[in-house]
This record gives C-alpha cells, structure tokens and sequence, in this order.
C-alpha cells in the first residue's frame, strides 16, 4: 500500500486499497494488536559479518546496577491484555545479576559499529520500519503494513538515518536509546561487552525495583493525559494526535524521568527492550494456539515505547509482553544488557 501523506491522513490509511505488489499482513487474531510490526517471514538474507571479538577491553561494564537474587515475581493477576500470556502471577528463583542503568544509548552502539565494523540487519536489508509521523515528507509515498498502517517500509532506514536517508543530523542524538536495531543485532552487542540479553523473569524482577506485585516501575498510579507523567509514552488520540505533554514526541535520553528503586531509568515506555526468550503463551484457547503457531520463533520483547496508550497498546506494563521476529527493527526498539553476577 502507497502513502502520500500530502493526499491521506491516518484516518485514511485504514480504506486505502492494499496493492499485492508487498503485502505485510498480521494475522494477529487478538483484537488489540501490538504496535510492533513485523518483516515478511520469507526472503530475508543476512550477509557477510565481520568477525566479533567477545569480552576484551571494551567489555567493561560500564556503570551497572546489582539486582538481588531469590524468588522473582512474573507476570499478574490483572492482565491488561489476556490474551498476551501476562497470567497468572507466578514466582522464579533467579541467580544475583548485574544490568545497565538504561537501554543501550546510540554513542555506545556506534562505538560498537566502529571498533568492529559490524552492519545492522537493517542495513543489509536496505529498508525499517518507520512511523507514519516521522517519515520525512522529502522521503515522498511510502508503504503501509497491514492493519498497523501507521508503520511505512521506508528504504534507507536503519540505526544512524532513523527515518530515512538523511535523518541522522536531525534526529539522531548520542543519549538517546540505540533503535532500529534487531534481536541479533542486540546479541551481538551484548556479546561485544561481554553480556547477554536478560530473561523475561530478570527484565521482571529488575523492572520492579524492590516493589513487588506492582504494574509500573513507580507503583500502582498509571499514567494518563493531563498531570501523571511518569514515563515516556503517548498522549492525545492514537495515531493522529500526540499532545507530548510529558516532553518528547518520540524517544527520550535513555537516562530522563524518575529511575524505579533499583535506579534502572526508562524500563517502561521510551523503547521496547528486547530480551533472551522466545515469544510464548500456555494457552488451551483455539484462537491463541492459532496465532502462536503464525509466529513461531519471534522473541520477546518487555516495556512499551513512546508509541503506546492505553486506547491501544496498553502495554507499558510489567507484566505486559509482545513478541516479534528477530530481524525486525523499528525506531522505538532498544534494548538493556545484563551480566551474570
């Protein structure tokens, strides 16, 4: 699907007729769909890679944060998406382990790009995902996915031209969270400073920051429209009108707004963080048992972004989860890097 944004608004998108040129199509049978879009599962070729040396100089830890052991709590009792996997509220025992403050910034990834040369799968894809309002109106028509049409394939995009050919001066900021960067791309990065992506329990237990059975990071008060700002995510009327009331329209610097008790910044809202695990839900429900079956081998992404609302993408949540496949990337997915302790 073709989109002009000087001939259609948002609203529009929805009945503009879908062209088979490439189809982008979710099959998500929940009826709240995830504000994540994903890559066609077929054709999608990785090239060559510079060889990564693992855990030298550069794999120091920088600042990090210690997050004690014991019997960390999952998911919850009240799902505000049921059908995400987000019951039933369950405890783990985990091992003591060490994780960054914040997501990993775009001055660490390139540092990362520079000391090995490694290229994003982005880039070797030659196009990302990129929403609707950020798209530059130099970049001209652009195509839509499938029931999310907010999100464009803009070709160009990747980690430094977050939206398109040209868009590093003017969007890309050193503190900001890294994006547009896929579930492989994170391992390597992780591998690079001698870490690895945090589980689901981990991301969990860390993101309560001593709390306990809480939905935020700060406690039990949500977020709304006109005076709690307490992470970054959207106000106004999804898709069309964002009112920034908590400061930013897109990303934030990945150390901005209040750190939870452990003093981890930005765990919900600002960027999704991809983790360790797969995308899984124990469910007997057919309609579930269908969707898990068109999306084997996605990965599990924690925290909501700047793009979630409660009207919509309710998910800048604990307990919340969504699943994408690896070699997707967005400009609101980052990632956070823990340490075995």
């Amino acid at each position: 699907m073709l989109y002009d944004k000087s001939l259609a608004t948002p609203a529009d998108l929805a009945y503009t007729p879908i062209k088979p040129y490439f189809l982008f199509r979710s099959n998500n049978v929940s009826p709240k769909t995830c504000c994540t879009p994903q890559r066609p599962q077929q054709g999608v070729a990785q090239g060559p890679q510079t060889s990564i040396a693992f855990g030298g100089p550069h794999a120091s830890r920088r600042e990090t944060v210690p997050i004690p052991g014991g019997e960390a709590l999952i998911g919850t009792q009240s799902p505000g998406i049921p059908n995400d996997g987000e019951t039933p509220l369950r405890t783990k025992r985990i091992k003591p382990f060490l994780i960054a403050p914040t997501t990993v910034t775009n001055a660490q990834f390139k540092a990362f790009v520079d000391a090995t040369g490694y290229v994003t799968e982005a880039e070797q894809i030659g196009w990302s995902f990129v929403f609707w309002a950020q798209v530059p109106e130099t970049i001209g028509a652009t195509q839509g996915v499938v029931d999310v049409e907010w999100w464009r394939r803009v070709d160009g995009a990747n980690w430094r031209d977050l939206n398109g050919p040209c868009t590093m001066a003017a969007h890309w900021h050193p503190d900001h969270p890294v994006v547009q960067v896929s579930w492989r791309d994170a391992q390597a990065y992780c591998g690079w400073v001698g870490g690895r992506l945090p589980t689901e329990a981990e991301w969990e237990h860390a993101a309560r920051g001593g709390l306990g059975d809480v939905p935020f990071p700060w406690g039990h008060t949500p977020p709304n429209d006109t005076d709690h700002f307490p992470c970054n995510i959207w106000q106004g009327k999804f898709p069309d009108i964002n009112t920034a009331r908590d400061g930013y329209l897109t990303t934030a610097p990945a150390q901005s707004f209040a750190p939870n008790g452990y003093g981890l910044y930005n765990v919900v809202g600002n960027v999704w963080e991809w983790t360790a695990d797969a995308f899984a839900i124990k469910s007997l429900k057919k309609d579930v048992r269908a969707r898990m079956a068109q999306i084997k081998g996605y990965k599990l992404s924690k925290g909501g972004s700047f793009l979630c609302h409660a009207s919509y993408c309710y998910r800048y949540r604990i307990a919340a989860r969504s699943g994408t496949s690896p070699d997707s990337a967005t400009t609101h997915h980052g990632f956070r890097v823990v340490w075995s302790d």
